[in-house]
């Protein structure tokens, strides 16, 4: 997946939900890009179904091809059900971690806090966003991410964490693995798993 520059709510259009959280038209607008109306859209193969799936993950993690190949290939060599293991090193990247703690408003915006050094893990800053957090990991804001307004009004927002976070103010801990309960975006990863096994 080259870098796209372009209207991202015609990406959730094309996914069928809002992938980046921001309150997209999908409202109004529930039909792919290009399309006027319901009558333009075909009936779906199974691969263009799990072609779909991958394309869906991909956006909403916002990685790319090569990046989401090696994830996969690291999946299936590991012990355990595939999907589960798959779901958890997304789930387990420092980007998604900080989104997913409330620290930013969406996965974006979670990576460029981030890049620009605004996250520390136990107490170092780390600033790759696919860096992978373990279990008993403590991830915080730096000092000047926490007064900044977007980060200041996420935080006062009342969020369900997943059962594997734990957060107290700036703080936040990794307490478990997460699992396939844990994502509450509408992902089929066997789909996924079996588009990558052809």
């Amino acid at each position: 997946m080259a870098r796209y520059t372009g209207p991202k709510d015609r990406l959730s259009r094309r996914e069928g939900f809002d992938l980046f959280g921001k309150g997209s038209k999908l409202t109004r607008l529930t039909v792919p890009p290009g399309f006027h109306g319901p009558k333009g859209i075909g009936k779906v193969s199974q691969y263009g179904q799990q072609l779909r799936e991958k394309q869906k993950i991909k956006r909403l993690y916002g990685i790319y091809e090569k990046q989401f190949r090696r994830y996969v290939t690291q999946a299936v060599k590991s012990k355990g059900n595939t999907g589960n293991r798959l779901l958890s090193l997304l789930e387990r990247r420092l980007d998604n971690t900080v989104y997913r703690l409330g620290f930013a408003p969406t996965r974006p915006a979670a990576r460029q806090y981030v890049s620009h050094r605004h996250i520390l893990v136990n107490d170092k800053k780390v600033n790759i966003p696919s860096y992978q957090v373990k279990n008993g990991d403590t991830v915080s804001l730096t000092s000047t991410a926490a007064e900044i307004p977007a980060v200041q009004k996420r935080l006062n927002e009342d969020l369900k964490l997943p059962k594997w976070l734990k957060r107290k103010a700036i703080i936040g801990k990794v307490v478990g693995i997460p699992l396939a309960d844990d994502v509450p975006e509408p992902i089929s990863i066997q789909d996924i798993i079996e588009f990558y096994s052809r």
